[in-house]
């Protein structure tokens, strides 16, 4: 079983976001407080994947509401893109989580876990049909592009895809919030924010195959 099972007949993102609380396609709803799923203008030009939600997306529903999205947001605005103007969503809808005390640490999903979660992703990108593809960290790039698809190769370098005629890999905001040396930290800081301004630059530019190669193997 997968989400596709629990697909409405008709893509939209009220009808997919009714339809994804009622999704028992892995395991992962079974712990989580409710599905969180993609917010954003229905023809948003720049769509912002990441990993799964946090804790706080997940008691609020919300995408992208933790430090790494408050971490985004800011980076967002400096590179003159409003958020506003962004959709953002995950490859996974549910948290998952393991106990530490009182807290609720991110585990991160098995390689099962996003396949049976894919539907809903694709779907999203059904819809809002991007100009822009964003996807921060390994597990969403690798939902789209397959288990091979190597981030640390394909970092901040466009490519055309079949889903976007834009799209870029990068890191994930939260990554960048585990770098314990400062100096480090903000060097990776200045090159995520490069990598959004490269974004900004194909956004302004109009002509968004521009300097894309094919997606990298």
């Amino acid at each position: 079983m997968s989400a596709a099972d629990f697909l409405p007949q008709r893509f939209s993102l009220p009808a997919l976001r009714g339809a994804v609380q009622d999704c028992r396609g892995c395991q992962l709803y079974k712990r989580a407080t409710q599905a969180v799923f993609g917010e954003g203008p229905p023809r948003a030009r720049v769509m912002i994947v990441g990993e799964q939600p946090g804790d706080e997306e997940d008691a609020t529903g919300h995408p992208f509401v933790g430090p790494a999205g408050r971490l985004l947001d800011r980076m967002l605005e400096a590179a003159s893109i409003a958020r506003d103007d962004v959709y953002v969503t995950n490859a996974v809808k549910h948290f998952k989580w393991t106990p530490r005390g009182k807290k609720r640490l991110h585990q991160k999903p098995s390689a099962g876990e996003v396949e049976a979660c894919k539907p809903w992703l694709e779907a999203e990108l059904a819809v809002v049909k991007p100009e822009v593809l964003v996807v921060l960290g390994a597990t969403a790039a690798q939902s789209l592009f397959g288990r091979g698809f190597k981030v640390t190769k394909a970092r901040g370098v466009p490519f055309a895809s079949q889903f976007a005629a834009f799209t870029l890999a990068t890191v994930h905001p939260s990554s960048l919030l585990r770098i314990p040396d400062p100096i480090e930290r903000r060097s990776a800081r200045s090159l995520f924010q490069r990598e959004l301004e490269i974004v900004a630059e194909a956004l302004s530019g109009g002509v968004l195959m521009a300097g894309t190669q094919p997606a990298p193997r």
